[in-house]
């Protein structure tokens, strides 16, 4: 490589285009995405269950690898993604204009079972310790800001969802078991068992099986677990 070349200004991870940022794309993360072992149970789930044209409702947007993944190799028909960290609502564009990725929906709020006022989220000097915690290094807080709820069973009825993919930090257990979740034909959960205990987890495949769905071990790995109708 010639050294007076220019330097992209882009990773590339899974075949996708993955921006440069200095808070981010940092130390383990990057090692990660250079070696496509990023979210690599996720992206192993996704490729063997969701098919082109599916609708995902995603819950916990990241750094926008996953909805990125979606709309680029798995062809999805749209995706509506939630993400509660304000300070990574720009990357998570920036990501999808790199990879021309036009039909994901991206909204920095949490759902909820119910209507709630705005939560306080802080944002510290590590974007990715960002949280709805103050009393975890209060000292690294830059900014603090309101982010809202929206209604769990409204957001369902709206996009009718085929496809759920969550990772919310262990939110799982209280939120899914709230809604109908009827109308999927797969599901690919993390979980957070260190959180939320054995109770916890039940309560999420409770909720699956309420659905129809059924825990699907060829694309289930560890704490990620898949929930497919029909196989």
């Amino acid at each position: 490589m010639d050294p007076a070349a220019p330097r992209s200004p882009f990773l590339r991870s899974r075949g996708l285009l993955i921006p440069k940022h200095p808070q981010i794309t940092t130390g383990r993360l990057r090692a990660a995405l250079r070696s496509d072992s990023y979210e690599r149970k996720e992206c192993d789930a996704v490729a063997r269950v969701v098919q082109e044209g599916d609708v995902v409702l995603e819950l916990g947007g990241g750094i926008g690898y996953m909805s990125t993944l979606l709309s680029v190799t798995r062809r999805v028909a749209r995706v509506t993604s939630y993400e509660a960290n304000p300070a990574l609502i720009p990357y998570i564009r920036s990501m999808h204009a790199a990879n021309g990725v036009t039909n994901v929906d991206l909204h920095n709020a949490l759902l909820s079972p119910e209507p709630g006022s705005p939560v306080a989220f802080h944002v510290r000097r590590n974007l990715l310790a960002s949280s709805m915690d103050r009393d975890s290094d209060p000292d690294s807080i830059t900014r603090t800001v309101q982010v809202p709820h929206q209604p769990l069973a409204e957001v369902l009825a709206q996009m009718c969802p085929t496809v759920l993919v969550c990772d919310i930090e262990g939110a799982e257990a209280d939120l899914l078991p709230a809604g109908d979740w009827s109308g999927l034909r797969v599901a690919v959960i993390e979980l957070h068992p260190q959180w939320i205990g054995q109770a916890g987890v039940q309560a999420v495949f409770d909720a699956m099986h309420r659905a129809g769905l059924s825990y699907y071990p060829k694309a289930s790995e560890a704490k990620v677990v898949t929930f497919r109708k029909g196989w």
